[in-house]
């Protein structure tokens, strides 16, 4: 395959992308570019060294910091060749699915780079599956039918939507698109994970609608949970909805009102189940906790879940101070033998530097903490050896020790 012609455009890249790529990395920043060639937005391009030896098949972008994702290190030679790859590998992630989640009809069938599709998001919601498009390549109307196409083979989904992010489509200077249906005819549904169920639009909500990634950290949390929780930063009601079969009362705050709004929902179609109400408040989670340890307020279980902090590396500093302020008020708060659930969704927040600060507001709350797990993302985001990228959820359970 290796020696194998291809007519597709060839881009050059310096020496410190070819040590990226050998590496097991897929991404060459703009930098690294020595020629591109007379390649167009979104083409299937050939890699090759500044020699002019074939490293393998990217797709490029003309407007990313990231210009290239490898698809393979072998040579396709055009577009019937990246249709097949890509049919084997939606293939190969609906299959990876299949083996490892369990007790759910939602979850991720495919996770951008996790899964080899760079720039490509696929979930499933019971019966309605999303497509997200990250990147100029997945752009182009004959590459988005052959996926929906083979989308339908595997799972035999009917239904099947459009997300839509905004920011990124600016990035890669594609036009303006609205969210929409590309299949089918229904677009809300009620899903179900760990048998807790959802109320789902596939036309609103955050990202691509629901926080799949922490599924299996529902799960863990409420495995310890008892007495009195707090869930802050709530969303729809992801953690707080778990731990209420457990627990005696629970407390969950978001500053959203319209995820309040759909959480309570949710609640309602669990009632059945649920051991007492939750409180739901609309907050700001820095202002509440600290007026609740101002006061006194005493938890047998707090779980934090905050958005990302650190988007890039120059909001890192800033964002270390936020985790250790949010931190410093949960161990207050927390009775003796009290378990702490503290996550972290920021890429540019090591797991390292994770642990670190939760030690640092430790220290400073004068606690002392066990880790009782270190987790990450659910298993249907898949982290792929070579792309840190992949991993980028850290979530630890720890337990205060008795005074």
């Amino acid at each position: 395959m290796a020696e194998r012609k291809s007519s597709l455009p060839q881009i050059s890249v310096s020496p410190r992308a070819v040590g990226r790529l050998r590496s097991g990395h897929v991404w060459i920043y703009e930098s690294d570019v020595l020629n591109k060639g007379n390649a167009e937005p979104g083409a299937l391009v050939q890699v090759v060294d500044s020699k002019g030896k074939a490293l393998g098949t990217a797709l490029y972008s003309s407007s990313s910091q990231i210009t290239l994702r490898l698809l393979t290190s072998s040579v396709l030679s055009g577009e019937d060749d990246l249709l097949q790859l890509v049919r084997s590998r939606l293939e190969e992630a609906v299959a990876y699915r299949n083996r490892t989640v369990r007790n759910s009809n939602a979850y991720r069938v495919v996770f951008s780079e996790g899964d080899r599709l760079p720039g490509l998001i696929v979930d499933r919601y019971n019966e309605i599956y999303t497509l997200q498009i990250l990147t100029q390549a997945w752009d182009r109307a004959e590459r988005r039918s052959a996926l929906v196409q083979r989308l339908r083979e595997l799972t035999g989904g009917e239904n099947i939507v459009e997300r839509v992010d905004d920011r990124i489509r600016e990035l890669e200077e594609l036009p303006t698109l609205s969210p929409g249906l590309l299949h089918g005819n229904k677009s809300r549904t009620v899903f179900t994970m760990n048998d807790v169920q959802f109320h789902y639009d596939a036309l609103g909500g955050q990202k691509t609608g629901s926080f799949l990634d922490q599924r299996e950290n529902y799960a863990a949390a409420a495995a310890y949970a008892r007495g009195d929780a707090l869930d802050v930063c709530t969303y729809q009601g992801g953690f707080a909805l778990h731990l209420v079969r457990v627990c005696e009362k629970v407390t969950a705050i978001d500053i959203s009102r319209e995820a309040l709004e759909i959480a309570e929902k949710n609640e309602q179609l669990n009632a059945a189940h649920n051991k007492s109400e939750i409180e739901w408040m609309e907050a700001n989670a820095f202002d509440l906790l600290k007026d609740y340890s101002a006061a006194g307020r005493q938890y047998d279980v707090i779980v934090l879940d905050p958005p990302a902090f650190a988007r890039s590396k120059k909001n890192l500093e800033a964002a270390m101070r936020g985790y250790k302020e949010l931190n410093l008020r949960a161990l207050k708060m927390l009775r003796p033998e009290g378990i702490l659930v503290t996550c972290s969704c920021s890429f540019h927040v090591s797991e390292a530097d994770f642990v670190e600060v939760v030690t640092s507001a430790a220290v400073d709350a004068h606690r002392s903490v066990r880790i009782l797990e270190k987790r990450t993302q659910s298993s249907d985001h898949p982290i792929l050896l070579g792309v840190p990228e992949t991993y980028y959820l850290k979530c630890l359970i720890c337990c205060l020790s008795g005074q």
